[in-house]
């Protein structure tokens, strides 16, 4: 009799489970869900430089020795002009045969190559914290033997204030959507039930100089603002 009482009770509590399931079901199938987005706009106060020597000679020996001699000269001037060591980095090094194309010859099927020398390449990554000097340094690049390169980011050293900024403008986008949703539907908006959010950093490079040559002027430089921007996704539960 008591197992045939506790086989009643677990029915009963199927019953109870499934008569509870559809209604889950329909509470994950009532939401409102809506994407808000906000921005901040600040100035940067800091630039990002990417500059680098490319040298060539007969021997990859003397390609090395005058590259690196104008790249020193480089980094000294920036230390002159105030750049910290921790803001001095060697991003990329390479050393490279150079090649001819001899035009072919009666009865030959092909072009063919001759050896002339060697190209090295040394890149340079200078973050300048102080940007009212960002015309001066590439002008002093350029004058030191830079001649490749040139790319420029402005960026911001802490840009968490205006990133919350964007991010609560973009809440409220989103909340204000899901209220307008809500009473277009005729139905009453709940409390939130999932949100997720998407950042956008603005810190690509900027192509300033792809070449550049020894007797260019003083760099003109504009740095403008930076916008920071959060997309948010949010989910809204319909009370009622």
């Amino acid at each position: 009799m008591k197992t045939l009482c506790n086989v009643f009770a677990a029915l009963a509590l199927m019953g109870t489970l499934m008569a509870a399931e559809p209604s889950r079901a329909d509470d994950e199938l009532r939401r409102i869900v809506v994407n808000g987005s906000g921005s901040a706009e600040i100035a940067p106060d800091m630039a990002l430089l990417t500059l680098t020597v490319n040298r060539e000679a007969a021997t990859a020996r003397a390609a090395v020795t005058e590259n690196s001699k104008a790249m020193a000269e480089v980094i000294a001037a920036m230390r002159k002009l105030g750049v910290a060591e921790r803001d001095l980095q060697t991003t990329a090094f390479s050393i490279q045969p150079r090649y001819t194309h001899v035009p072919r010859v009666s009865g030959s099927q092909q072009d063919t190559r001759k050896f002339v020398g060697y190209t090295v390449r040394n890149t340079l990554n200078v973050r300048l914290r102080d940007i009212s000097k960002v015309g001066e340094a590439l002008d002093q690049s350029v004058t030191l033997g830079v001649n490749e390169g040139g790319d420029i980011a402005f960026a911001n050293d802490d840009p968490s204030a205006a990133l919350e900024q964007a991010r609560r403008q973009a809440v409220q986008d989103a909340t204000a959507r899901a209220r307008t949703l809500a009473v277009a539907a005729g139905v009453t908006l709940g409390k939130v039930m999932e949100i997720s959010e998407q950042s956008y950093y603005p810190v690509q490079p900027r192509p300033m100089m792809r070449a550049m040559a020894a007797d260019s002027g003083e760099v003109a430089v504009a740095q403008g603002e930076n916008s920071y921007q959060v997309s948010v996704n949010m989910s809204f539960a319909i009370e009622g």
